[in-house]
């Protein structure tokens, strides 16, 4: 049954505990990426049959395997998945950057570009559950951005073939290829290339633990979005919600993993309680409720706060992933809201509109990084490089400036370079 602590009553310890996962699969996860990087597709048809039991004659994705996939995806579900993405597209259009150029002073022009990455490469999860939504949460953003090529890697079916649902999402967004690897050679396959799979700038995705270590590995050779952990929900909720809304909304988040933290904070002993007879009631209906079970038996908490200001001042704190503020005038609290990944407003916004079709993404910050990070975005696709133009007089209104400035750092080559193009000035 789910914790109810009261605030100020119990340990700040136990209020703000995240029970991380513990693993020691650095060294697997390392030589897996040593494999793959010496012995290239070789090691990574090896990896397919072992781990995902396929054996593969190609890595890459055929056309008319997403022709087929195409044709086995219902009507009704390609028209959903064409909304969402349109909502995804309509969102991240907006955060599109600007180039900018500054020419104010004669002979001085100063610049910065927005240079789209050349190549992305997205992590997208098979395994136990296919994620649709990852495809065009992570796809589109990158293809917004302007990159020249956006490459998936996701883990086959036993039977060698990609869930046509994944397929489908990634026909719509215009991924331009497919392959079918997973785990964490998945990832050194987009970090250092194979024969088959190209050397991708970036890598974003979820994924399991090897898939998130083998990120963190690689990081430095390539970038990443970040290392995600078990996803987390904290609802900041009145005395007068509806109990079984708030129950339904942490279960969203349990069912995804055993380590999943589903948190409420609320002013109301009453609704706490409520909430807890709820999550009961509804827990054994679900299709996964053993991983339910255990994330709410390990990770599920109830705060109760003295008042909604407190109670987001303690959500402020956690710094959840998803936070739903489940009150009457959200607008009034979302000032105060200053570390949370993805914010859902009032008493008819489920986070589950996030996951798949709102439109802002769901690829976001955990385990308390929404203090210092960010969703995924079409920022995370782009690169800015500056530049800078002096003619000879403007640099002779600063040269002896920038000389005494690099002499203070005892950078005598620096001082040089800015004064000897005012030597012998005649010739």
């Amino acid at each position: 049954m789910i914790k109810i602590l009261k605030y100020g009553e119990v340990r700040d310890s136990e209020i703000f505990a995240r029970t991380m996962p513990v693993t020691n699969i650095e060294g697997i996860v390392s030589d897996i990426i040593s494999d793959v990087k010496s012995r290239g597709d070789t090691a990574l048809f090896e990896y397919t049959k072992k781990f995902d039991k396929a054996e593969l004659s190609s890595l890459a994705v055929s056309k008319e395997e997403i022709d087929e996939a195409l044709d086995t995806v219902e009507p009704e579900f390609m028209e959903i998945l064409k909304k969402a993405a349109e909502n995804i597209r309509n969102f991240h259009e907006k955060q599109r950057r600007n180039s900018f150029i500054i020419n104010n002073e004669n002979g001085i022009i100063m610049g910065q570009k927005i240079i789209p990455v050349d190549r992305a490469g997205l992590y997208v999860p098979g395994g136990t559950a296919a994620y649709p939504s990852t495809v065009l949460m992570d796809s589109l953003p990158a293809k917004i951005a302007g990159c020249k090529e956006v490459v998936i890697t996701t883990p086959p079916l036993p039977g060698g073939k990609v869930n046509p649902v994944i397929l489908a999402a990634a026909s719509i967004a215009g991924v331009d290829r497919i392959f079918k690897i997973g785990g964490a050679q998945a990832i050194a396959a987009l970090a250092y290339g194979t024969e088959s799979v190209p050397k991708v700038d970036k890598i974003v995705g979820p994924g399991n633990a090897f898939v998130a270590e083998a990120k963190k590995q690689v990081f430095g050779k390539v970038s990443i979005d970040m290392i995600a952990g078990p996803s987390e929900i904290l609802v900041v909720a009145d005395g007068t919600c509806n109990p079984k809304y708030i129950a339904a909304d942490l279960l969203s988040q349990a069912e995804h993993d055993k380590m999943a933290s589903a948190v409420l904070v609320t002013d109301s002993r009453e609704l706490a309680e409520k909430v807890s007879l709820e999550i009961e009631r509804q827990l054994p209906l679900l299709s996964r409720k053993e991983i339910a079970r255990a994330s709410i038996d390990n990770n599920g908490k109830i705060i109760v706060a003295d008042n909604l200001r407190l109670a987001i001042d303690i959500a402020n704190e956690i710094a959840p992933e998803h936070l739903e503020l489940c009150v009457d005038n959200p607008f009034d609290y979302l000032d105060s809201i200053r570390h949370a990944g993805s914010v859902f407003m009032g008493k008819n916004c489920p986070e589950a509109l996030g996951d798949y079709f709102a439109g802002p993404n769901h690829t976001l910050p955990t385990s308390g990084t929404a203090k210092f990070s960010s969703p995924l975005s079409v920022d995370d696709f782009v690169k800015k490089t500056q530049y800078t133009y002096y003619t000879k007089d403007a640099l002779k209104k600063v040269a002896k400036d920038i000389e005494y400035f690099a002499k203070k750092e005892g950078l005598t080559a620096h001082a040089k370079s800015a004064v000897i193009r005012l030597e012998n000035d005649d010739e």
